[in-house]
């Protein structure tokens, strides 16, 4: 079976009522990144920024994944098919997806500021953080999410995913936040590579299949393509 490797980025979830950063001038819910978005936004004003994650945990919850999620999902018959997302979402995972990587963090998940490397699940029927809530370790709970600034641990584990894809598609990121963009330096030649989103991505490679569409239409057309 081969390998179907997937980079997933914010305009894979757009059609599922989740905004995208870039559509939004550089704010989240009018937010700067800066405030909401970083180590220094959080020492700052912690209970700003988990306010802030509660809002979006909140819409989370009452979405679905689109039939994008769902098309992505059901090429695991056909392939042996890994996601890695830049998306903190978590509806590849609810759309049926089994093989999900989260570059940036999990919304649902939360993790001491002792330590970032151990997540804790966050219950639908209790999803806000607050200022005092503590992990066992006794360090106030944050939001399980890779801020900008830190690093990004995970890429280690989708590196060699990479380098061993038989096919690379990408939907629905603009490959400009590394270091996901580099992703696309370890694809072999010879490997076929897709790329769907609506609007036009610049990339120095030459051998990209452009699938000019959304992400539901466009793992459509990729899924006749594929198989």
């Amino acid at each position: 079976m081969k390998q179907l490797v997937i980079l997933t980025g914010a305009g894979m979830s757009a059609e599922s009522g989740i905004s995208t950063f870039r559509d939004s001038d550089g704010l989240w819910n009018n937010y700067p990144v800066e405030q909401v978005a970083t180590p220094e936004g959080f020492a700052s004003n912690p209970q700003l920024v988990l306010d802030f994650y509660n809002h979006r945990r909140r819409e989370l919850l009452t979405t679905e994944p689109n039939e994008g999620h769902k098309g992505v999902a059901a090429l695991e018959k056909y392939f042996e098919t890994h996601i890695i997302t830049q998306n903190v979402d978590n509806l590849h995972e609810r759309a049926g997806s089994t093989h999900v990587i989260h570059l940036h963090g999990e919304l649902m998940k939360s993790c001491s500021v002792r330590n970032k490397d151990k997540s804790f699940d966050i219950s639908p029927d209790h999803p806000d953080l607050h200022v005092g809530d503590e992990a066992p370790d006794g360090g106030q709970l944050r939001p399980f999410i890779v801020w900008f600034g830190e690093a990004v641990p995970n890429i280690n584990e989708a590196i060699p995913l990479v380098k061993s894809a038989d096919i690379f598609v990408v939907i629905g990121t603009s490959l400009n936040v590394y270091p996901a963009a580099g992703l696309l330096n370890y694809v072999r030649n010879g490997v076929p590579i897709f790329l769907i989103d609506p609007k036009p991505v610049n990339t120095y490679r030459t051998d990209i299949d452009f699938i000019n569409k959304g992400a539901s239409e466009g793992v459509k057309i990729l899924t006749r393509r594929l198989l």
